[in-house]
């Protein structure tokens, strides 16, 4: 029997002739469908701009230089999340630390930030910048974070990796009404994809123009940013110290086709988010908690083995699951535990929520594409193994 993913793309026949038309064209990269995707993400997040990038990681950094993260500086995210979230920092030469989850949410806890941003301005160590995940597409609790940006003067920057497509408080994601600017990821497993790509969205048109800046090598061709006088049409000027993380037209015009099904993927995602609650409902695990202030993307459907009543390990039912083809993945081993973090200084016990979540956490397969006869074969299968 063929295997079931944890998360695959969905790409149609109009997706492909997108491509298609892009390939035939005069542009592959740096030409016009990379702005008509950055129109439509921006319209998508009901923001002012998008600059489309490479991919998440390079939105994560590009955001966090343009908001002028350096050495010296902190930044806090949570330590449930991909490493990219804290990586950011580093890449800047900044210092990184984390705050421990919510245990209904498995997002950043408002309450454990608000501690330790009081901690902080006593000790002199307030972080520059935070960056709230919304983790499995749940949003983040925006609105309190954002009162604790205005007391404390940091940058907050949105990891929406997982959220496009959601929504707080009736607003998308990516809207910005409580933060500076927000990253996106079109990685293939993501609510849409370009394959590889990413992008910051931002309300504030001197930070997007810098993004747009850093994501070619700091190069401008504007002759009101050029330090010396124009010699010509094939003059340009490195102002500043940027990198290569441009994004193809090719990408851009798979992801423009795509976002035109952003709202029925989300809705698919809802549709099996729902009869997996329903389904498991009498059995020892714990399903997704839905804050009411937000509507998820659901990137990610993780439940928690309720262990003590199991009677088995994580380990166990993991493997029983994979072997008989539900791929199931586990989403995340919390980043102040991985070698490189705890050379850094942080151990094991650090941030204890989210070594809990971490303990008893299962992906399920969760994608637009899933089919009802597929998503039974997943349900069955838990309940047989649990």
């Amino acid at each position: 029997m063929k295997p079931i993913p944890y998360a695959r793309q969905d790409v149609d026949d109009q997706d492909v002739q997108a491509v298609v038309e892009v390939l035939r064209g005069d542009w592959l990269t740096q030409g016009p469908a990379i702005e008509a995707f950055e129109r439509g993400l921006a319209a998508a997040c009901a923001a002012r701009h998008a600059v489309a990038v490479s991919n998440g990681t390079a939105a994560l950094h590009l955001a966090c230089r343009a908001l002028g993260l350096g050495p010296g500086d902190r930044l806090w995210t949570s330590p449930n999340t991909f490493v990219a979230s804290a990586n950011c920092a580093l890449y800047c030469g900044a210092a990184v630390d984390f705050v421990d989850i919510d245990p209904r949410t498995y997002n950043l806890s408002v309450e454990r930030l608000a501690e330790k941003l009081t901690r902080a301005e006593r000790d002199g160590t307030l972080p520059k910048v935070v960056v709230p995940v919304h983790f499995a597409g749940q949003p983040c609790e925006m609105a309190a974070i954002g009162e604790l940006k205005r007391r404390y003067g940091f940058f907050v920057l949105e990891d929406g990796s997982h959220a496009l497509g959601g929504a707080y408080r009736g607003e998308p994601i990516g809207c910005g009404r409580h933060s500076d600017a927000t990253v996106l990821s079109f990685h293939p497993v993501k609510i849409v994809t370009t394959g590889e790509g990413g992008a910051v969205v931002t309300n504030d048109p001197a930070l997007a123009e810098r993004v747009a800046l850093l994501r070619t090598h700091g190069i401008t061709r504007d002759a009101a940013r050029m330090v010396g006088d124009s010699h010509g049409g094939w003059y340009y000027e490195q102002v500043e110290l940027g990198f290569n993380y441009r994004i193809t037209d090719l990408q851009a015009a798979l992801g423009l086709s795509q976002l035109r099904r952003l709202e029925a993927f989300v809705a698919a995602r809802h549709r099996i988010a729902a009869r997996y609650d329903e389904a498991f409902a009498a059995l020892p695990l714990t399903v997704p908690y839905q804050h009411p202030d937000g509507r998820s993307a659901y990137h990610l459907y993780p439940i928690r083995l309720r262990l003590g009543e199991l009677g088995k390990t994580r380990r166990e039912v993991f493997d029983a699951l994979r072997a008989r083809g539900i791929l199931v993945n586990l989403h995340y081993i919390p980043v102040h535990t991985q070698p490189y973090y705890r050379r850094l200084g942080f151990s094991p016990g650090d941030f204890p929520e989210a070594e809990r979540y971490y303990q008893e956490a299962l992906s399920l397969p969760m994608f637009a594409g899933l089919s009802a006869e597929d998503q039974e074969r997943v349900i069955q299968t838990l309940r047989e193994v649990l």
